[in-house]
């Protein structure tokens, strides 16, 4: 299977090839979220069980979904790690009947190459490593033998630790240096240079009372210089309980406003857990975005 990718982030008439699917990137691209997990921070184990996995990846497709985001670990705040097999059995059904029933692209959420090259297998076409390559050194050998695009998210520390008093000197430049190192060793490992998708990690590693990530969030042209697409994931996150003083499931209209300040300020994905919603908010935003100047 060619899962050949063009990832173009300059043209409005863009298109984005994933073997037989396309993608138009003339607009914002909506990623929707399955947490195939017992223990999500986000919604409590709503989809952890096959058959509510399956019926809500049909759902957000329907709903306007351009991708779908599949993860089986936790990686929320103090989560420990898992095993690949328990990862495997969690994503893999899900992604093999998914496949078969949707005509979108699958991302596999995971930091282990096997659940990588499994989940490819079964019918996923991107990988969204939130270690950025670094947890498992096999990953960028999957990355290259199926040609699949992959996100490098930038995170400091690790999921059980990256809340605990994460700070920086200058949180922008050290970010972006993450990401020079980050495609360089992927370079050096035969990832193409249309594999990469850069995603600065809301959340992974950010400090609340710092606002970390509302500096991301209104700094984004910072990343813009690396020519690759960018992926934000503010859905539901605890910057906006914060800010709203609200639980995970009523952070909606916060995270509406993170979305179209992220698609403002240069963002060409959003990952997302209410697709139909966010997807109106986002259809405003590229409007205004691309209106005529004065």
């Amino acid at each position: 299977m060619d899962n050949r990718i063009l990832l173009c982030v300059t043209s409005r008439s863009a298109i984005w090839t994933f073997g037989h699917q396309t993608i138009d990137c003339s607009r914002p691209v909506i990623m929707g979220v399955i947490n195939a997990t017992p223990d999500s921070f986000s919604d409590g184990g709503l989809y952890y069980e096959r058959e509510e996995a399956v019926n809500q990846g049909k759902r957000l497709a329907a709903e306007g979904a351009d991708i779908l985001d599949i993860g089986g670990e936790s990686t929320r705040p103090g989560s420990k790690p898992m095993t690949e097999e328990e990862e495997m059995g969690r994503v893999i059904p899900v992604i093999e009947e998914l496949s078969r029933a949707i005509d979108i692209p699958i991302s596999i959420d995971t930091r282990r190459s096997l659940v990588a090259k499994k989940a490819i297998q079964a019918g996923a076409e991107i990988i969204n490593d939130i270690s950025a390559l670094r947890f498992d050194s096999q990953m960028a050998r999957v990355c290259t033998e199926h040609h699949v695009p992959v996100v490098l998210m930038h995170m400091q520390g690790e999921p059980a630790t990256m809340q605990v008093e994460p700070r920086y000197d200058n949180l922008l430049r050290e970010i972006s240096d993450f990401f020079k190192d980050r495609i360089a060793w992927a370079e050096s490992q035969g990832i193409g240079n249309d594999q990469v998708i850069l995603d600065p990690g809301i959340g992974f590693g950010k400090s609340l009372d710092q606002g970390h990530n509302l500096m991301i969030l209104k700094n984004l042209q910072a990343f813009k210089n690396f020519g690759k697409p960018i992926l934000i994931g503010p859905s539901r996150k605890a910057f906006i309980g914060k800010i709203l003083g609200l639980p995970p499931q009523e952070r909606e209209e916060g995270t509406m406003a993170a979305v179209v300040a992220a698609i403002l300020n240069g963002a060409n994905i959003v990952r997302v857990h209410e697709v139909k919603k966010m997807s109106r908010g986002v259809c405003v935003a590229d409007a205004i975005l691309h209106a005529p100047s004065v």
